[in-house]
């Protein structure tokens, strides 16, 4: 209601009494046109509400039943996952075509090969298996970086959904889901140096003290200098939601303090460990690659293969999104668990097609490809972003708008990474199946 108060002001103190004149138990609060507060000059606006005690028979255990259990939007849950298994069932089916039809015909084929003439005639993903594994063109150090952090960030989302499916991450606790996925973001630093040294190690670097510092502050530092840019106009705004200088020493010095020292530990294992042993050796002298059709160009298989893992995930996405700027309660981690599982599912099926289409026109460049593959799912998560805040949204305002777009940035950088690293890694163990299975002399 706009209401303009009315109460009696106690002249000696200059302060006035708590009741009101206009909002009482004689006189309820009512929405009076004719005694709307006036915004056409400056005044006094006194904010006020009311609170209205009902008996109710649940426990203080069972408080949030109410909201947890009989969700009416549970209909749509299901049909988000059934829309997100058919995604998945046909992606299924190609993989399985591909691998027991086609490579199962192709592996037959190239192994059954016994003359000079038939060898020097082969064509196909065989053809480049002197290149297959050669260190991508472009940035080594970048993928392995990215790679690991990915690694990172998927153990982060599995070990928050375990807990938050046991129960440990209450909605009586505000800022739990939160507080945990940053905790357990800090203690995954391990996976993250392990993996990206292994991938470097595999493409012949040999600067581990830049990848291991990459790894561990290459994300966080993003992520850091876009939190502190928005912090800060919020505390020029004088907003109660900046965070405190000292939670802001707290998120550095976990970052220092325990992360870094987590990826430090991690680098030094993996680049103990052996090398990932691949099934062919790389040539000296790189092959041509011929040239491509217009539906094969890098672009356009990037692009293309963002689309299934952001469908299979776009119905459950509204629903975080409505948690996230719409103050609605999102508690159902098991329908999230299930989603997660099938993103996984996504990404590394329609990743291993992309490639094994890649491969079969003789293009070995699939490091990079891979990855941005499933990684452009974020794009779309980010024009989901935008049409989200254009169509749903009633923010004004340069600082809240920045505000919208500074977070959701950063969920789409994490998604990327979290996608991009589940693609690439599903697609290496696809291309060291196959070429194992083939004889090569």
């Amino acid at each position: 209601f706009s209401i303009n108060h009315q109460w009696d002001r106690l002249e000696e103190f200059d302060e006035f009494t708590t009741t009101l004149s206009t909002c009482n138990e004689m006189n309820p609060a009512q929405n009076d046109p004719g005694n709307f507060q006036s915004m056409e000059e400056a005044d006094e606006v006194i904010y006020t509400y009311d609170v209205k005690w009902v008996p109710s028979d649940i426990t203080w255990a069972h408080r949030w039943d109410v909201y947890l259990k009989g969700n009416p939007d549970d209909e749509i849950h299901y049909f988000s996952i059934v829309n997100s298994l058919m995604i998945v069932l046909f992606l299924t089916g190609v993989v399985a075509m591909i691998m027991l039809r086609t490579l199962r015909k192709d592996i037959t084929t190239y192994n059954e090969m016994q003359t000079l003439e038939e060898a020097q005639e082969e064509s196909g993903w065989k053809l480049v298996h002197g290149d297959v594994f050669r260190a991508p063109a472009f940035s080594p150090m970048l993928l392995s970086v990215l790679a690991g952090t990915g690694v990172q960030v998927f153990a982060m989302a599995m070990s928050t959904m375990t807990f938050a499916l046991l129960g440990f991450l209450s909605p009586a606790n505000r800022g739990g889901l939160l507080t945990a996925l940053l905790l357990l973001f800090v203690f995954m630093g391990s996976f993250a140096g392990y993996y990206a040294a292994r991938l470097y190690k595999l493409f012949g670097g040999k600067a581990w003290k830049k990848n291991t510092i990459l790894t561990a502050t290459l994300f966080p530092s993003v992520v850091c200098v876009i939190f502190f840019t928005l912090d800060v106009m919020l505390w020029y705004q004088g907003a109660s939601t900046a965070v405190p200088f000292s939670t802001m020493c707290a998120l550095i010095l976990l970052w220092f303090g325990i992360s870094l020292p987590l990826v430090l530990v991690g680098s030094y294992f993996g680049f103990k460990k052996e090398v990932f042993e691949v099934p062919v050796r790389t040539n000296i002298i790189p092959k041509t690659i011929p040239d491509q059709m217009w539906y094969t160009h890098p672009l356009f298989a990037i692009a293309l293969g963002g689309i299934l893992p952001f469908g299979a995930v776009c119905i459950e996405l509204f629903f975080i999104m409505s948690a996230l700027w719409l103050h609605q309660i999102y508690y159902v981690f098991g329908f999230l668990m299930i989603v997660l599982f099938i993103l996984i599912a996504t990404c590394a099926e329609i990743t291993i097609v992309m490639c094994y289409f890649q491969l079969c026109n003789e293009d070995y460049q699939w490091w990079w490809r891979s990855f941005l593959s499933s990684g452009s799912a974020a794009i779309y998560l980010f024009l989901y972003a935008v049409w989200y805040f254009v169509s749903k949204l009633e923010i004004t305002g340069f600082v809240s708008s920045a505000i919208y777009f500074g977070y959701m940035f950063i969920i789409a950088l994490g998604f990327f990474l979290l996608t991009g690293a589940i693609g690439f890694f599903a697609c290496f163990w696809f291309v060291r199946k196959i070429y194992g299975a083939i004889k090569v002399d």
